[in-house]
């Protein structure tokens, strides 16, 4: 088997066995030896670093690795070095060489790099290791000082003054904050404007009044149960978020925290959207995110995986990621968390990225500066994600109320006598101080900051702005249809390829096609004529539109053809892409057509948080098949349906997904309409199911310009509906009207003569209306409901009231009984029923599965429908 990877690619050597190879001299050997032993410890140097801060508490110290021992390498320790060195020239002996290693390597910070497969790479890393850094200025550790201690006050004032409250105390790992200072500092020295952060639960609160300036008394009221009602709070305080902007030496840096839910990691790929759309926006400004991750999170969320690897592709870049774990060495699995003799680490996810692991020991603050800088460095000269390992404890338990001695005895025996880092660091800049490091001076210190936090932000900083603004000036734009001329000129537009551009004969039937389309007001307009068509009209006024999915530029169905491809092979390379979209004239919206890797949760996680930072573009996410997005449960439950109730949150994301039963098995045929029905409240989302070409060319222009963005679920079409002529709408119907959430029964020429009305959605009604006319059945209407949420119920309750003979409304539905919208509709559909009309409902058995693996068995069921929703019922 070959491992001809390309140089850049090549794994660091990670054995450091000596090679038998013949040197020319004893000093050329030496070298070759003193090489060795350097790599050896750029290496594995990490393995038995000075990591945990327990070690003095009688906890187990890093082991001793053989191939970072002088022996090992065949070096004498007390023999002098080869003449002519040029790395650590300082180190004239190698007992002296060894020391300046273990130093730079196994010390309070150590370096990862065996995720690291470019070359390059790790030299620079290397480096910046093994330049001598200047010691930290008496002033910046007083400032470190202070930051430590009003991170640890903090914490004590809540267990005081909330002690029944949760508040996932972020003592045992208070560098956290001054941490974070430091890496807004070195954000601002690089040009960065724009931060956005993600964080966990542990240490949330203390963050939030210390680092984004929220008021303390919003905290506390939120901790209160006998808060006065007038508080808002409509999440927990420790899910909070919010934005704020820091003064540092070098400019502003704005930051903002996304809130997030109790699923943790979810927020990642939330932050991650957000970023990438301020990018987008914001193309020459400095935006850079940075996600606070918990050490058993880190390692057992499927959900990092996806967005590590989501964000190396096209569309979804973000020029690298700061990563910090808050390692409480007690999460990842039931193991410590450095298990260095089997070489195993909560971070080792990240080799999926290539991202080197600054590894800092939590009570050794100073240490702090050279992983900042070292992170912010890499991340803008590479941008590429990079990860600091900040490795501390947890004193207390997980929410303060358990009794972590429970299980896990001994290490809760050595945090209890371990002192806390304030006290640690207190004790080692003494000399730097005023005064001596006594307890009194740490005691009024204490004091000191505590006053400043809790008078500081009542008095003098701002209040922490909770939500990204909106421009409500656009609102309303362009709600009139386009002209039959408009759109002719538009599909124009779009079916014109460049010079000498060969297109697929497929492209070219289209092509012709829709050109046939547009040259008469009343010519079918099919499916992916009429999205093309809305997106056109939408750009040309200079509306924005994101669209992302599995091979979303085709479509599933080859129902979009958003990207054309020359066939034209010139010299055996592939010809160029054409998006007809981006060529619609001048000034027009920009269009991205993503594809997306083949992952759920992570991309729909990606795309909320797009929408809610951009929120006056159309961003809009396609499921290859409807059921694929019961893999994002998380994102849809926490975020999209009540996003905005918990959080303010706008969002305007647009999900389509594909449903309807055609025979193709449980996998393929359910967007699980009656699970997002279940989601609906307070007007929180939109459920629409179009039945029409027209309807879908009206609706997502409505989405696009609506002055009340609300995420717009749509139970859009798959082949059977694509492919039928009779729900290709007319390039008139395009130019009039808007998005109808009720479709009348246009045969229904006599209302008195209808006693029956049959309600249905989507493909379903062209069965019905094909069975009642051929019937020819004058008293049975068939009313489409096109959007189940808000549901028009005013509408129909006057669309029934216009058949003064009625005596039967029938709901029908292809979906099983516990599937479909029945059990949603129901209570609705009997307030708008006339008095003495009768209500049933036609629908598919309820069953686990969901749908008929067998098209025979489905067209079967499909007829019975039919004909039972048809059937008269004897009174």
């Amino acid at each position: 088997m070959s491992n001809n990877y390309p140089e850049h690619l090549a794994l660091p050597r990670l054995s450091f066995l000596p090679s038998h190879e013949p040197a020319a001299d004893a000093d050329a050997l030496s070298s070759w030896h003193i090489a060795q032993f350097i790599q050896a410890h750029r290496n594995a140097g990490h393995r038995m670093a000075r990591l945990d801060p327990l070690t003095a508490t009688a906890l187990q110290s890093a082991p001793a690795l053989p191939e970072l021992t002088p022996e090992f390498h065949g070096l004498d320790p007390a023999m002098p070095r080869p003449p002519g060195s040029t790395i650590f020239p300082a180190a004239v002996t190698v007992q002296q060489l060894d020391r300046q290693l273990k130093a730079i390597y196994c010390g309070a910070i150590a370096l990862d790099c065996s995720g690291v497969r470019d070359e390059a790479r790790r030299d620079w890393l290397f480096a910046r290791m093994e330049n001598a850094s200047p010691a930290v200025p008496a002033a910046q550790r007083q400032s470190i000082l202070h930051r430590l201690i009003t991170a640890e006050v903090w914490e004590r004032h809540l267990a005081v003054t909330a002690p029944h409250a949760k508040r996932f105390s972020m003592e045992g790992c208070e560098s956290l904050l001054p941490l974070m200072d430091l890496l807004i500092e070195n954000a601002a020295r690089h040009g960065v404007q724009q931060m956005f952060l993600g964080l966990p639960h542990r240490g949330r609160l203390n963050m939030l009044v210390n680092l984004m300036d929220m008021p303390v008394e919003h905290i506390l009221a939120c901790l209160n149960p006998d808060a006065p009602e007038s508080v808002s709070q409509n999440d927990l305080p420790f899910h909070l978020g919010g934005s704020a902007v820091k003064q540092t030496g070098q400019g502003e840096v704005a930051l903002f925290l996304a809130h997030n839910p109790s699923h943790l990691q979810s927020v990642y790929p939330v932050v991650s959207g957000m970023a990438r759309a301020w990018q987008d926006d914001n193309p020459d400004l400095g935006c850079v995110p940075v996600m606070v991750h918990g050490d058993a999170a880190f390692a057992g969320q499927g959900i990092v995986m996806e967005t590590l690897n989501l964000t190396r592709t096209p569309g979804y870049t973000l020029g690298g990621t700061v990563h910090i774990i808050v390692n409480n060495q007690i999460a990842f699995t039931t193991s410590n968390a450095m298990d260095v003799a089997g070489n195993l680490y909560c971070t080792d996810i990240g080799r999926l990225v290539d991202a080197p692991v600054i590894r800092v020991n939590a009570d050794h603050p100073d240490e702090l500066v050279r992983a900042a800088a070292i992170a912010l460095d890499y991340r803008m000269k590479y941008g590429a994600d990079v990860i600091i390992d900040l490795i501390g404890y947890r004193r207390l338990g997980h929410s303060e109320h358990d009794i972590p001695a429970l299980t896990h005895p001994r290490l809760q025996a050595a945090i209890t006598r371990h002192p806390p880092v304030t006290e640690l660091y207190h004790a080692r800049i003494a000399g730097e101080t005023a005064h001596a490091a006594t307890a009194d001076s740490l005691d009024r210190l204490r004091i000191d900051m505590l006053r400043m936090v809790l008078t500081g932000v009542l008095a003098g900083k701002p209040a922490m702005q909770m939500l990204p603004a909106i421009d409500d000036d656009a609102s309303g734009m362009f709600s009139r249809p386009p002209s039959i001329e408009r759109l002719q000129a538009l599909a124009a537009s779009i079916t014109t390829p460049p010079d000498n551009f060969q297109v697929h004969e497929v492209i070219g039937k289209l092509i012709r096609k829709w050109q046939t389309g547009a040259a008469d007001a009343q010519n079918p307009i099919d499916w992916c004529f009429a999205e093309n068509l809305a997106c056109a009209s939408l750009l040309g006024d200079g509306v924005d539109i994101r669209l992302s999915g599995l091979d979303v530029g085709h479509g599933t169905f080859m129902h979009r053809h958003a990207r054309w491809f020359d066939q034209n092979d010139v010299d055996g390379q592939a010809g160029e892409v054409f998006v007809p979209l981006d060529h619609i004239g001048p000034g027009q919206g920009r269009i991205d057509i993503v594809n997306s890797p083949l992952t759920e949760e992570a991309v729909l996680g990606f795309e909320y948080g797009y929408s809610v930072q951009a929120q006056r573009r159309l961003a809009i996410w396609e499921a290859q098949f409807g059921d694929f997005v019961n893999g994002a449960q998380v994102i849809v439950d926490q975020y999209i349906a009540s996003g905005e109730h918990k959080w303010g949150y706008r969002s305007g994301l647009t999900m389509l997904l594909p449903h309807g039963q055609e025979g193709a098995g449980p996998e393929h045929s359910t967007a699980y309409l009656g699970r997002f029905l279940q989601l609906c409240a307070d007007r929180n989302i939109r459920v629409a199911f179009p039945s029409t070409s027209a309807q879908w060319f009206h609706l997502l222009r409505q989405q696009a310009v609506t002055a009340d963005p609300k995420p717009l679920v749509v139970m859009s079409p798959k082949s059977q509906l694509y492919g039928n002529p009779r729900s290709h709408s007319s390039l008139q119907e395009l130019s009039e009207g808007g998005f109808l959430p009720l479709l009348a029964d246009k045969n229904a020429a006599d209302p008195a003569a209808v006693n029956r009305v049959i309600l249905c959605s989507g493909k379903f009604f062209y069965d019905i209306e094909a069975a009642r006319n051929d019937t020819h059945d004058a008293s049975t209407a068939v009313i489409r409901v096109e959007q189940l949420y808000p549901f028009p119920q005013e509408a129909l309750a006057d669309a029934l009231a216009a058949f003064p003979n009625l005596c039967e409304v029938v709901w029908t539905q292809e979906e099983d009984k516990n599937q479909g919208a029945w059990r949603f509709v129901r209570d609705t559909l009997e307030h708008c029923l006339p008095a003495g009309v009768s209500l049933r409902n036609v629908c598919r058995i309820a069953t686990a599965a969901g749908a008929h693996s067998s098209i025979r068995r489905h067209q079967q069921e499909q007829r019975r429908l039919v004909s039972e929703a048809l059937e008269r019922k004897q009174s």
